[in-house]
C-alpha cells in the first residue's frame, strides 16, 4: 500500500472508532458522519493506490463501483450507498438508532473487505 492510501485508511479507522463512540453517547448525527466518513476514507485510499480520481462526492461512488466490479464483490458498492444514508442522516436525522448502528456495521464490513483488498489484492 502506498503512503497516501495507507494515510487514508488510517483516517477510515479513526472515524469508524468515532463514530462507534459517538453512537454510545446517543449522537446519532455525529455517528452517521463519521461512519460516511469512514467509508469515504476507504475509497480515497483505493482512488490513491489506484491512481484514480476521487477529488468528489459523486466520484467516490464511482470508486466504489470499480472496485466491487475489480473483485467481483458488489456487497463493497452496497455498503458505500449505506454508508452514504449515513451522510444524509447527519444533515437530516431520519435514522433510527437501530438503522445507524446496522449501518456502521455495514461501514465497518467495507473497511475489512477494502482494507483487505489493499493490503491482499483481493477480498
Amino acid at each position: 500500500m502506498n503512503e497516501a492510501a495507507t494515510q487514508y485508511v488510517a483516517r477510515g479507522r479513526k472515524f469508524l472508532a468515532q463514530a462507534s463512540e459517538e453512537l454510545a453517547r446517543d449522537d446519532l448525527e455525529q455517528a452517521s458522519e463519521k461512519g460516511w466518513g469512514a467509508a469515504a476514507q476507504m475509497m480515497k485510499a483505493v482512488a490513491a493506490q489506484r491512481g484514480w480520481r476521487h477529488g468528489q462526492h459523486r466520484v467516490l461512488f464511482d470508486v466504489a463501483q470499480r472496485l466491487a466490479e475489480e473483485v467481483d464483490d458488489e456487497a463493497i458498492y452496497d455498503s458505500f450507498v449505506y454508508a452514504n444514508s449515513l451522510h444524509a442522516n447527519f444533515y437530516e436525522g431520519f435514522l433510527r438508532p437501530e438503522d445507524v448502528d446496522r449501518h456502521l456495521q455495514r461501514v465497518d464490513e467495507l473497511v475489512e473487505r477494502v482494507e483487505t483488498v489493499l493490503v491482499n489484492g483481493s477480498p
